[in-house]
């Protein structure tokens, strides 16, 4: 295997995760400074400007199999690139806010299509026993992308009134650079195989890979084929995916993790910190995702994806239960809540965060990888969309008692999900997985 060409074409189409990551915190640093300037209620400004960017990822999710699988993975990533180019430029120069929702919107679909196309692609040229790590060059992307966002945020709020204006906008720099980029990497050969008669185009990239057999594995690509001819996708032969991949992108939600990626300058305050404070304890956050995504990177194809799942559940319980419990008797001293909240994104960056878009990319054929990777992230985005929805009336009627004790117990559940329900995928290829699950 030519795993140097492989690791850049992965890292290419990974940077689709830092627009990701970026585009989806970036907001935390407008969220009060824009409800200020144009004096929006709480419910205005939870779904035209909280969570606008999340309907259109909602959607961008749920579609985005249909592009993915149609026209290919690489169209689609380029396509990804021009939204989040054309979001970023809007929204900073927006001068209400029903044009900055609709630019807002326009992001959203680029990140949902991008949690479709990215992992399907990356997915289709890794070699199994380093397929853990290169997929989850997406997620790391989409740490960093939250770290740089957050700490762009507390820079460029020193601007002046309207600096959530640079916040925004600075995002069309990675945005055109990694448009650049995705012009070089490959067609996907999984795709190319089974969409049409570009079989010479595909042994070309899988011998750039390096692959040994090439015609062991073109043969293995088109068995394949025979299993969307048998079979619809919601039909029975793929009950128990689509049942995997909607649970673990269901909790990946219910732990909170967007809530406090969007929140937590508000939650900080709350816990009686200021606000030049909370900003900085926000890059904190970013910060602790960051390093534990990396150690969730090197143990995914070592440890395998079940068990880095179990330790974040077990994390998820320990954290989320001290952060309900330092609000119900209002134990903010010492920075507690930060610390225990560094330790919820510990967690999270182990598990949920380094394994999601690993298993769902996995564990359905080649035929339906993008319909139901398609399926998972819109799963993910509807529960995101919906919890930051309803936070802002939340925040103003509870105190982060209730609602943190609610995430504790979701991971309970989430953790009886990963002990009897969830299998391992690891070292398996893709081929394999469609006789194991």
């Amino acid at each position: 295997m030519q795993t140097g060409k492989i690791w850049y074409w992965s890292i290419t189409v990974a940077i689709a995760g830092f627009l990701f990551g970026f585009d989806t915190a970036v907001i935390s640093g407008a969220d009060k400074p824009i409800q200020e300037l144009w004096q929006t209620g709480d419910l205005f400004h939870g779904f035209f400007i909280m969570s606008m960017a999340l309907w259109g990822t909602v959607i961008g999710a749920l579609g985005g199999g249909i592009p993915t699988n149609r026209w290919g993975r690489k169209k689609t990533l380029i396509w990804v690139g021009v939204l989040f180019l054309v979001s970023a430029l809007g929204s900073a120069l927006a001068p209400e806010p029903y044009s900055f929702s609709l630019f807002r919107f326009i992001g959203g679909i680029g990140v949902g299509i991008s949690s479709v196309a990215a992992p399907t692609y990356i997915s289709e040229i890794s070699p199994p026993a380093q397929r853990g790590r290169m997929v989850i060059l997406f997620q790391l992307n989409i740490v960093v992308g939250i770290l740089i966002a957050y700490l762009s945020n507390f820079l460029l709020g020193k601007m002046g009134d309207e600096s959530w204006r640079w916040m925004l906008g600075v995002e069309a720099i990675p945005a055109a650079l990694y448009l650049l980029m995705v012009l070089g990497v490959p067609r996907s050969p999984r795709w190319l195989l089974l969409h049409g008669n570009q079989e010479a185009e595909a042994r070309t990239v899988l011998q750039m890979m390096g692959v040994q057999d090439i015609e062991q594995a073109v043969k293995s690509i088109l068995n394949s084929k025979a299993v969307k001819k048998q079979h619809n996708f919601f039909s029975a032969r793929f009950r128990k995916p689509i049942l995997l991949a909607f649970l673990i992108a269901a909790f990946n939600q219910l732990s909170g993790i967007n809530f406090i990626i969007y929140y937590a300058p508000r939650i900080f305050e709350e816990a009686g910190m200021g606000a030049s404070t909370a900003l900085l304890s926000t890059a904190g956050i970013g910060l602790a995702n960051l390093v534990f995504t990396l150690v969730g990177m090197l143990l995914i194809d070592r440890s395998g994806r079940k068990r880095l799942m179990l330790i974040g559940s077990i994390g998820y319980l320990i954290s989320l239960g001290l952060v309900a419990r330092a609000f119900f008797i209002e134990d903010f001293a010492s920075f507690s809540v930060p610390i225990y909240l560094f330790l919820f994104i510990a967690a999270h960056a182990i598990g949920q965060g380094a394994v999601i878009w690993v298993f769902i990319s996995e564990i359905f054929p080649n035929e339906v990888r993008a319909y139901g990777q398609s399926l998972g992230a819109g799963t993910h985005w509807v529960f995101a969309a919906v919890i930051t929805l309803v936070m802002p009336a939340v925040l103003n009627k509870f105190s982060g008692g209730p609602i943190f004790a609610f995430f504790t117990a979701m991971m309970f559940l989430q953790l009886l999900f990963v002990l009897f329900m969830m299998p391992e995928t690891k070292g398996v290829s893709l081929e394999a997985m469609e006789d194991t699950i």
